[in-house]
């Protein structure tokens, strides 16, 4: 595929925005619509809540855990081709999954497949745009998450329009239509001339060395490629930011999973149930570019980690009003605040990982990132499950996911402070040094804070013949 079609913050970049947002739609904005089939699953397959769960476990797990792998591929053909390998995995799964007769065959269909396939989509138009934006990127990852907005928004209601229609077989047949036109969005995703790229090796690979220690170095050299370990160890915010934003996650999704079965479950009526979704998403279209805009000014350029420790804290506060009541006027008064919250880690979740680490290894931290977020992601839902199932009360449901998204937001706060401290501390101490280095080679005398003298250096000038 040749590269440098396109220049970054042309009049193209906005149309692979436009891409990018419909893709984020098609493919983040999905797992929100899994409750309205939580119920009619369960009866399908005489499943408990703790079986049932592991479907949009599953799948929103592979969203996140395929990084590593989108990487590689993004480094080999480019987000074009990867945006639409992926639309086509994804819609290969759904149609699998309408002919499912078990339920651990649904896990693979639509749970992996269709997961891993969304994951190819999703982070490889996340990458495409730190490629074409670079001045604007804090308002373009705002804007192109609007698309997730939109489908939390409109899956929910399509769903179950198709649910009552065509019934879950029918409305997972349908999706796999749906998922064709993440293959239309990749085409339009063209290579960028950009010096960070990622570049496409033609021909076939050096030959490889078949010694056992050949094979292990070249192991750890991919690993470190695509997973960015070496970041992790020696990047703090990298690591702060990644181990909270995993700890967040076990109780970040619990809502979207659970919010339609618990208003159900308290007489609620199911159109009015699937309608809370609905509002959710339909706040975060206008509330996200308002926080991609205060995001992107420069005032609040370092302060965006904070921001972000603030919008997760509101989260897992909000998440107790659930526990006080579930009558549905309290309910959509809870959906417009979670919005808020939400709207805020939506907009700031990858412009936060973008500041901490170069953006020429922003597509394997994000691997390992995703990677991580995964594991939490593949256990919140079951635990989630497996509590109702011992309790038989939603509201332990929603004091879990406080608790986490609590725990979360005061960690990163705290650590993100304490971490601001020392580099302010050091900074002085790094300046001094450099003067004391640059002193000493021209045989300067240089006194300290505290007023003693430091060693003397005498200047020697070499003169040679050409």
């Amino acid at each position: 595929m040749p590269q440098g079609l396109e220049r970054a913050e042309g009049c193209w970049a906005w149309v692979v925005l436009l891409a990018s947002l419909v893709t984020q739609g098609l493919t983040l904005g999905f797992p929100t619509c899994t409750g309205i089939f939580f119920t009619e699953l369960q009866h399908e397959f005489q499943a408990t809540n703790s079986e049932t769960s592991w479907f949009p476990s599953i799948l929103t797990a592979m969203l996140h855990a395929g990084g590593p792998l989108c990487s590689i591929l993004v480094e080999r053909f480019g987000c074009r081709v990867t945006v639409m390998l992926g639309g086509a995995l994804a819609s290969l799964g759904m149609v699998a999954s309408s002919f499912c007769r078990t339920l651990s065959h649904l896990y693979l269909t639509a749970g992996f497949i269709t997961g891993l396939g969304m994951c190819f989509s999703f982070q490889s138009s996340i990458t495409v745009l730190g490629f074409y934006f670079s001045r604007h990127r804090a308002l373009a990852n705002a804007l192109a998450s609007v698309g997730v907005s939109l489908g939390i928004t409109l899956w929910p209601l399509l769903s179950r329009y198709l649910l009552e229609n065509l019934g879950w077989r029918g409305a997972f047949l349908i999706f796999g239509g749906v998922f064709l036109h993440c293959c239309v969005c990749g085409a339009i995703m063209r290579p960028v001339a950009t010096s960070t790229a990622p570049a496409t090796r033609e021909g076939p690979p050096p030959p490889s060395n078949t010694s056992a220690h050949g094979c292990l170095a070249a192991c750890g050299a991919t690993i470190q490629r695509h997973l960015a370990f070496d970041i992790l160890r020696y990047n703090a915010g990298y690591r702060v930011f990644t181990l909270g934003v995993v700890w967040m996650i076990l109780g970040f999704p619990l809502p979207h999973v659970f919010l339609v079965p618990y208003a159900m479950w308290h007489g609620v009526d199911e159109h009015k149930a699937a309608l809370l979704i609905s509002i959710i998403g339909f706040s975060n279209i206008f509330l996200r570019p308002m926080a991609g805009l205060v995001a992107g000014r420069r005032d609040f350029a370092s302060h965006r980690k904070y921001l972000f420790s603030l919008a997760v804290l509101l989260n897992g506060l909000t998440n107790l009003v659930c526990a006080v009541s579930a009558d549905f006027r309290v309910l959509v008064v809870y959906c417009l605040v979670y919005s808020v919250s939400m709207s805020g880690i939506g907009a700031l979740l990858f412009q936060v990982l973008m500041d901490i680490v170069p953006m020429d290894r922003f597509s394997s931290a994000l691997g390992l990132f995703t990677v991580l977020e995964s594991i939490s992601i593949l256990i919140s839902p079951p635990l989630a499950g497996f509590l109702l199932d011992t309790t038989n009360n939603f509201s332990y449901v929603f004091y879990m996911s406080s608790f986490f998204l609590i725990s979360a937001a005061l960690f990163m706060g705290g650590s993100f402070c304490v971490l601001q401290k020392k580099e302010r501390q050091g900074r002085p101490a790094e300046a001094e040094g450099a003067i004391l280095e640059v002193a000493s080679e021209r045989g300067f005398m240089v006194e300290d804070s505290r007023g003693s003298e430091k060693q003397v250096y005498t200047e020697i000038t070499y003169v040679t013949s050409v």
